[in-house]
């Protein structure tokens, strides 16, 4: 019996559907079968270094794949954005994400050549990073928050404080900071993480907030004496160190988070691949502790959950970077 034409050409595209639906499977199930690059924003020797490198190896054993981080510097990590939301969503190419390159950034940045939530796959947050602030003795030697509090504003404009860069996490917890306690300070912005340490460490500048992990090292050595966390509990890697809330300014609170983003239009089934493996890395007791001891709480979100914490985060940030004042050159 003769099909006529017109219904032999419904089969066939009916066929091709069906084939290319059974194939989307089969391409995750393929995936990893080369090198997957993660995206870097910040310097080596950052916090979001230090933290993807902890994880790396563990992460690696989960998926059966090998990471090369790729760190694109500049404009608060809207560079290494860019590259990614341009990348092909193929699975192999991710960016480390934070809460101010995909919530401060999108405030502070008018006119970026990317949408922070449209043009990206959220795929799980890692970690929530407490920042710390730190001074150094030789330039203001304050025995607590209160002390510090008091010694600047009995020198108003005297001093100076680093930061990341213009807008990033150091700089706004500084300004929410100085505007809570009514202080007068002189913003100083470096180029990532180690180069603001050690503008404190040298004397160039007074002091910073940063994330704990970074500055422990400096800590140990005596060049630099922490005065309280930004979070609103202790954080274990410095358990003598009192909150800022606790030491008298209260209500303050200033973190962030870390985690890992895809390319618009990625698998769903790769980006719970790497979900699933993410939440049994950050299970896994020798990396809780390891996280711990640097000040970072593990922090685990379904797609869906982390899709919704990056929305809410670019509200809340829009208001903190409008109170702040923070602008970019």
């Amino acid at each position: 019996m003769l099909i006529p034409f017109s219904r032999r050409l419904a089969l066939l595209a009916a066929l091709l559907v069906g084939s290319s639906l059974q194939a989307l499977p089969a391409l995750a199930q393929a995936w990893p079968s080369k090198p997957i690059t993660v995206v870097l924003g910040f310097a080596p020797g950052s916090g979001v270094d230090v933290v993807m490198r902890l994880l790396q190896e563990p992460l690696e054993r989960e998926l059966g794949a090998t990471f090369v981080l790729d760190y694109k510097q500049g404009a608060a990590g809207n560079v290494a954005s860019e590259f990614v939301a341009r990348a092909r969503p193929d699975g192999y190419t991710l960016a480390l994400a934070t809460a101010a390159t995909h919530g401060v950034n999108a405030a502070l940045y008018p006119r970026l050549p990317f949408d922070v939530e449209a043009d990206f796959t959220p795929i799980v947050p890692m970690v929530d990073v407490s920042n710390v602030l730190t001074i150094n003795p030789q330039v203001i030697d304050a025995s607590s928050i209160a002390d510090f509090i008091a010694k600047v504003k009995a020198s108003p404009g005297k001093y100076n404080y680093a930061s990341t860069g213009n807008g990033t996490g150091t700089h706004l917890a500084f300004a929410q900071f100085n505007q809570m306690a009514g202080l007068d300070m002189i913003h100083v912005p470096y180029r990532g993480g180690p180069a603001a340490i050690q503008a404190v460490v040298t004397g160039e500048v007074c002091c910073i907030f940063n994330q704990v992990q970074t500055v422990l090292g400096q800590v140990r050595a005596g060049r630099v004496r922490l005065l309280g966390v930004s979070t609103l509990t202790r954080v274990p890697a410095v358990p003598d160190v009192p909150t800022i809330d606790e030491a008298g300014l209260k209500t303050f609170e200033s973190y962030i988070w870390f985690g890992l983003m895809g390319p618009k239009g990625l698998d769903p089934a790769i980006a719970e691949r790497i979900n699933a493996a993410m939440k049994k890395v950050l299970a896994e007791p020798v990396i809780q502790q390891r996280l711990a001891d640097m000040g970072n709480t593990p922090r685990w979100e379904s797609v869906a959950q982390f899709r919704q914490t990056i929305h809410a985060d670019r509200l809340k940030w829009r208001e903190v970077v409008r109170a702040s004042g923070a602008t970019v050159d």
